[in-house]
């Protein structure tokens, strides 16, 4: 070419979790197995969408309107709705025009990064969900800046770690909050929100709490939403049906805007964000219409209750199945449907290796291993997914020095997932050679 073609930072873009498909397509193609354990997708998982769900979408697409273009912020509607919502939690109280409609959160995380300056930095955790480590370093050409959750003490984060990068470093503008967590499946309690909201007061921050798991919690805890705790803050709070309903192919996510006339820069901010939708017309029309009916139904409450309890139950049985395994670090989850459980690093060594019957398939697992600089867990994620077909994500593409992997609680068969998580836990002590 006559001259380059890409810009910096777009390098920094990385989706390991889509990214270990393309290993698992090849180990599939030579006969083994796979059991998907990468990404949080209910539907694959055999999780059923109720019957008078499918009948509303079902009744919106026979009607012609549900075809044609939506406002560009969204249905007006359904931005009425979701802010009524909000404004139940009795926190701070929003109005339609604060609610700003995207093509799933993806987009919505894009769109976060692209309109901030190359040197305003946002801050996020580590462990972190690839989107929004990769776009903020794509964004900033250069690697992401995070603060901490400890596996030592429930994946809560570091507060003092956080608040140290955040005074040295006056080009942190933001400080991005994911809860419930991905891919920890730790939840916030709300004095550690406080927390979070006393930091970005004293540096003058901006709160962004990326909450599409905000109504999938169990074993008794509830989530608290960052609106009930940042009083006069600016704060982006992210969400999106993906999960809850779950209807992750609908690509439907949307941002709320708290106290957005509190701050010149972040009202410039955010009309920047809705200019942007603008000129791409709108977001997709008919998940939209859908939220009002699905969550004002009678049955929806019971639905998602039902739902959530069930992977309460399949977090206590992860938790027999793998806490006790010496060499690694277990915490029960809480929300969200993921598990990241972390190796101690005295236990690892690049001479661990799990039996591999089939030999094509244990030369093209091998050809892998002569990546430079490999980080121990995606060695153990290799040979995991050649041996026994379980397909999971290193830590260290979380934009984490820990390693380990994660998995999730999606399975809806009992003993398809009782399976998968005896198998790994074998996988794990033959591995560790205990």
């Amino acid at each position: 070419m006559r001259t380059i073609l890409l810009r910096p930072g777009a390098e920094e873009l990385n989706y390991e979790i889509r990214g270990i498909v393309k290993k698992a397509r090849q180990i599939e193609a030579l006969g083994q197995t796979i059991t998907w354990e990468n990404i949080g997708d209910p539907i694959q998982k055999n999780n059923r969408i109720p019957t008078w769900m499918k009948e509303i979408v079902s009744e919106l697409v026979s009607q012609d309107h549900t075809y044609g273009y939506a406002d560009s912020k969204g249905v007006l509607e359904t931005r009425k709705f979701l802010a009524n919502l909000n404004n139940q939690k009795k926190g701070v109280q929003i109005t339609a025009d604060d609610v700003l409609f995207f093509n799933g959160l993806g987009d919505a995380i894009a769109k976060l990064y692209q309109f901030l300056i190359p040197t305003a930095r946002i801050i996020g955790p580590s462990p972190a969900y690839s989107t929004h480590s990769s776009a903020e370093a794509a964004h900033a050409n250069t690697a992401p800046i995070t603060y901490k959750l400890d596996p030592d003490i429930q994946w809560l984060p570091d507060m003092e770690d956080l608040y140290n990068k955040v005074k040295y470093n006056p080009s942190i503008v933001g400080i991005l909050i994911i809860n419930p967590d991905n891919p920890t499946g730790m939840v916030y309690p709300k004095e550690v929100l406080e927390d979070f909201v006393r930091i970005a007061r004293e540096f003058k921050l901006l709160l962004i709490a990326d909450e599409i798991y905000q109504n999938i919690t169990y074993n008794g805890l509830q989530a608290v939403a960052l609106s009930e705790v940042v009083g006069d803050l600016p704060a982006i709070s992210m969400k999106g049906i993906s999960k809850e309903f779950p209807w992750p192919g609908s690509r439907c996510g949307w941002m709320e805007f708290y106290n957005r006339d509190g701050s010149k820069e972040f009202s410039k901010y955010v009309q920047t964000l809705e200019n942007a939708k603008m000129i791409e017309v709108c977001s997709t029309i008919l998940p939209q219409l859908s939220i009002p009916k699905i969550m004002s139904h009678p049955d929806y409450a019971a639905y998602r209750q039902a739902e959530n309890f069930k992977i309460g139950q399949r977090s206590k049985l992860m938790e027999e199945l793998l806490s006790d395994i010496p060499g690694i670090k277990f915490n029960p989850t809480q929300g969200a449907f993921y598990n990241t459980i972390v190796f101690e690093e005295s236990y690892l060594s690049p001479n661990q290796f799990l039996p591999i019957e089939n030999k094509d398939i244990k030369a093209l697992m091998e050809s892998w291993l002569h990546e430079e600089n490999m980080p121990m867990d995606k060695r153990f994620v290799y040979y995991l997914l050649a041996s026994t077909g379980i397909c999971v994500v290193p830590v260290s593409s979380f934009c984490s020095d820990l390693r380990g992997f994660r998995v999730t609680l999606l399975e809806d068969d009992e003993a398809t997932f009782k399976d998968t998580f005896t198998r790994l836990a074998d996988a794990i002590k033959i591995y560790l050679g205990l």
